[in-house]
């Protein structure tokens, strides 16, 4: 499978398709929001779920394959996270995000997968509908945060662009107190991993392999 950590150090302002032939286009980044409490950035947040999220994929069989590494440079916009989990042939292109609102009591988790779309989603739509349910059942689970539900979008470049089966984790707010006082700790990076895997390993029908 496929782990993207959304965002990067920067955002990226430069232009791209939102799908195949498509002549409307949307920036490749917005470069994510921040924590209103701990300051961290949506990007590194991701990231550090991501890293704790790899191995215990790994320790359960699963092949993984990551979008990035490190956060240290310009994001490479949505296409590219795509194609790399196109060429990986992959089984889920799992990306992590957090949210962000402008009204400040807004918390919870909540998974967005692709709208149907003839020619860009119809081949995966259902599987990427499937994977969201049963991700987003696992994070509320562990990490006992508010259930926002599902959500579909037809705008995403990251899914319009996927080949495989992809799903977008809004783990939590950051602009909440609570949701990011939580997020920023350790123990709660690894509850969203747990909650992570666990539905991954649903989604995959390996659901007795461990997350530890």
């Amino acid at each position: 499978m496929v782990i993207d950590a959304g965002h990067d150090l920067h955002g990226n302002s430069e232009t791209e398709p939102i799908g195949p032939g498509s002549s409307t286009r949307k920036i490749k980044d917005g470069g994510g929001t921040h924590g209103v409490v701990s300051g961290l950035t949506e990007a590194e947040l991701n990231m550090r779920v991501a890293a704790r999220l790899r191995p215990l994929l790994e320790r359960a069989g699963i092949r993984v394959v990551m979008t990035r590494t490190e956060t240290a440079g310009t994001s490479m916009g949505n296409i590219a996270r795509a194609r790399i989990a196109n060429r990986a042939g992959a089984s889920l292109f799992l990306r992590i995000h957090a949210d962000g609102s402008t009204d400040p009591s807004a918390r919870g988790s909540h998974t967005l997968y692709p709208a149907l779309r003839r020619g860009w989603t119809d081949d995966v739509y259902a599987e990427s509908k499937r994977a969201a349910r049963v991700v987003q059942a696992e994070m509320v689970r562990t990490l006992q945060f508010p259930d926002r539900g599902l959500q579909e979008r037809s705008d995403f470049t990251g899914f319009n662009w996927a080949d495989i089966p992809v799903i977008l984790v809004e783990m939590g707010f950051m602009t909440n107190r609570t949701d990011d006082r939580l997020l920023a700790m350790a123990t709660y990076q690894r509850r969203a991993a747990v909650g992570l895997c666990r539905g991954t390993l649903r989604f995959l029908r390996r659901p007795s392999a461990p997350c530890a």
